[in-house]
């Protein structure tokens, strides 16, 4: 079989180039197109179930409504988990699925249960919603909105109804979740006593302002040859509409709003907020990518349109980013770019030492390139992103291996050519020789990988990218090296009379020779070396640190603040100025946001107490007080600790809200204890963190 494959490609040769002409269009076209991502995108599939619950305390919140969506969700086919978050007037139930469910089929599944579950809901609670279609890696852009003669109000209004409405017709943008500032509400303060003295009830009160404030519609009446819509518009366009709304009838004597109530425009009661730079609070918002969409060209399209509504929205008020995965994606594509450049150059070099032939050299390198292209190919097939796990794996001297083995066997037998053989038999002859020992050695290191494709839950969305990416970057080496590779041999590789042995070569056989027969001559004692030095290895081995993967600087860090969980919404914000403050004081710090609580769409059910405080840092050439990105974490903890009450937590974005959606927890350890006496597990939960923080 593969003397046949080398003698066909031989016999075609001007159809195997342009086969490999294809095979790289193709793959120019799949590394356009493939998802660009930091790192492996490892979150399960999981269907949020967000319900509010207005004024309900956690633990009715928890029998009353997170318990009936639980019950209902029960028995899910290939269901893995189901996991909740009881708070506040909210409930954040996630139903978590085995990785092969298509996410679309799951969230089908939830949505059918969820009628079910509404029957067994309070009539007050409104009807449970399903959160984006997004995953860990999907909160791509956030940004707040600035201005010198608007309030967080205005600036929330506009945030909710002209840029959040555009943004979201981007492509590959599922939501965009606004965050801070304050919702306007038109409220009527209803005073008891004069409510008690005009003999009105809250519910008639309520009527008459649900009747009087909505648009009907009463058909249509024709006259004469035209025809005319009738409607009822009804909706209070300001106070005073509400103020002149008539409750009740007393001997003909009309009983307006205004009578019993004071009419006001504030903001809506709320759980969350944004503090900018340890100044005051801002309006903000996250913009959430499609699971599966590119991060890259999401975020340029994002980019695009910000700027488009820049330049429509009121004079002083601006839309400014403060944090963009774009940068951590350039960064990890750069360090990716790096690294292959200089391995393919590197690479190049040791083949021009070794081969001692420039073309040979420049006809192995080759198949570097056209190998990285048949990767792509296999990625966008397989539905793979690039990103620093997948091609990072890559070894080019794997890649080359086999190639280096024929064109060596090329230059060997060509200065042995006999006078009746042409160079294409010799090319044939040489290419058959070692045919099948390349296929079986290529075989072999790609059977070194298939144990990573067993791999299950996080470990296997880590790995199984790295081992099928270089798994096809070895079969496009293994098709190269047999077709490719005697073709083009056959149309550049000059014959020579001698076969000069490169320098190089030379000199390491000179010192090889001799070491080689001094072994050969003292067996025992090379094996004994051997052994201990095996030994040794393994007796150091406990020795040696481990961890999962190496942590990815994200070029940004997450300080989390925990507060005593009873403070309120507005000595929390408080007190995050004076964090943001300190953290300001450090001149390797560029830029500070706070999130305290919770957004609109509660994706991350975060109570008042606790706060997510995104740091951008300055490049490291202008870093003054600390040394490294642990030194200066370290400093600032110190700092921190000057403000009692207070907790903290060091992250960075990424990986926390990973680690949040992955285990419902955001950090990389959690403890779970289950019961059905809350006294007692918060005792137990007590004796456990004394022992862990020994």
């Amino acid at each position: 079989m593969i003397n046949r494959l080398i003698e066909f490609a031989l016999k075609q040769r001007l159809l195997v180039i342009a086969l490999v002409i294809l095979v790289a269009a193709i793959g120019f076209y799949a590394l356009n197109n493939i998802p660009i991502d930091a790192f492996p995108d490892v979150t399960n599939v999981q269907v949020q179930v967000i319900s509010e619950a207005p004024g309900l305390s956690p633990v009715e919140v928890e029998k009353l409504v997170t318990s009936p969506i639980e019950i209902a969700m029960n028995g899910l086919p290939q269901l893995s988990e189901i996991r909740s978050i009881s708070k506040y007037g909210l409930t954040v139930v996630t139903v978590v699925f085995e990785d092969n469910v298509d996410i679309y089929f799951a969230r089908q599944l939830v949505f059918e249960r969820l009628q079910k579950a509404r029957e067994s809901l309070p009539p007050t609670v409104p009807d449970p919603e399903m959160g984006p279609i997004t995953s860990g890696m999907g909160e791509i852009y956030q940004y707040f909105l600035e201005s010198d003669s608007l309030d967080l109000m205005g600036l929330r209004t506009i945030q909710d109804w002209y840029i959040k409405p555009q943004l979201r017709t981007v492509p590959g943008v599922t939501e965009v979740n606004s965050f801070g500032g304050l919702v306007k509400q038109y409220q009527i303060l209803l005073d008891p006593q004069k409510l008690l003295s005009y003999d009105i009830t809250l519910a008639e009160a309520f009527e008459a302002i649900e009747k009087n404030n909505s648009v009907t519609g009463g058909n249509y009446l024709e006259h004469a040859s035209e025809q005319y819509i009738i409607r009822g518009i009804g909706l209070a366009q300001q106070e005073q509409d509400f103020e002149n709304i008539i409750v009740k009838n007393v001997n003909g004597t009309p009983i307006y709003i205004k009578n019993i109530a004071d009419v006001t425009v504030g903001p809506e009661t709320r759980q969350g907020a944004v503090v900018m730079q340890g100044r005051g609070e801002v309006s903000a918002a996250i913009v959430m990518m499609l699971k599966g969409e590119n991060s890259r060209q999401v975020i340029q399209r994002v980019k695009e349109k910000i700027e488009e509504i820049n330049k429509t929205l009121p004079p002083h008020v601006k839309i400014h980013p403060y944090y963009d995965q774009t940068e951590l994606v350039e960064k990890t594509i750069s360090t990716v770019k790096t690294n292959l450049l200089e391995g393919g150059l590197l690479v190049i070099v040791v083949l021009l030492l070794f081969l001692g032939d420039i073309r040979g050299a420049i006809i192995v390198a080759s198949t570097i390139p056209l190998s990285m292209l048949f990767a792509f190919i296999g990625m966008k097939w397989m539905g793979l992103s690039a990103n620093l796990m997948s091609l990072g794996a890559i070894d080019f001297g794997m890649i080359v291996d086999g190639s280096v083995v024929m064109v060596e066997n090329f230059a060997r037998s060509l200065t042995h050519k006999k006078q009746d053989q042409t160079k294409l038999q010799l090319i044939e002859d040489s290419a058959k020789e070692v045919g099948r020992p390349i296929l079986f050695g290529i075989l072999i290191i790609i059977a070194v990988y298939l144990p990573i494709l067993t791999m299950q839950g996080i470990e296997g969305k880590m790995f199984t990218p790295m081992a099928i990416t270089v798994g096809f970057a070895l079969l496009g080496s293994l098709f190269l090296t047999l077709t490719f590779i005697p073709v083009v041999s056959s149309l550049f590789l000059k014959e020579k009379k001698i076969h000069k042995e490169p320098k190089l070569i030379h000199w390491i056989r000179l010192a090889y020779t001799p070491l080689l027969e001094k072994a050969l001559k003292h067996k025992f004692i090379v094996l004994g070396i051997a052994l201990l030095m095996l030994a040794g290895s393994f007796a150091l081995t406990p020795f040696l640190g481990s961890e999962f993967i190496p942590e990815l600087d994200e070029g940004s860090i997450l300080i989390q603040p925990i507060r005593m969980p009873s403070i309120s919404l507005t000595e929390s914000i408080e007190m995050e100025k004076k964090i943001q403050q300190i953290i300001m004081q450090f001149p390797e710090v560029e830029f500070v946001v706070g999130r305290l609580g919770r957004p609109d769409i509660a994706t991350d059910p975060m109570g008042v107490n606790l706060s997510d405080i995104y740091v951008t840092l300055k490049p490291k050439s202008e870093w003054k007080t600390a040394s490294s990105k642990e030194d200066l974490v370290e400093k600032m903890v110190e700092e921190l600790q000057h403000i009692p009450g207070v907790n903290y937590n060091i992250t960075q974005p990424i990986a926390m809200r990973v680690d949040e959606l992955v285990s419902g927890v955001k950090s990389d350890i959690a403890i779970k204890l289950f019961g059905n006496d809350l006294n007692v597990l918060k005792e137990k939960a007590n004796e456990i963190a004394a022992v862990v923080k020994t």
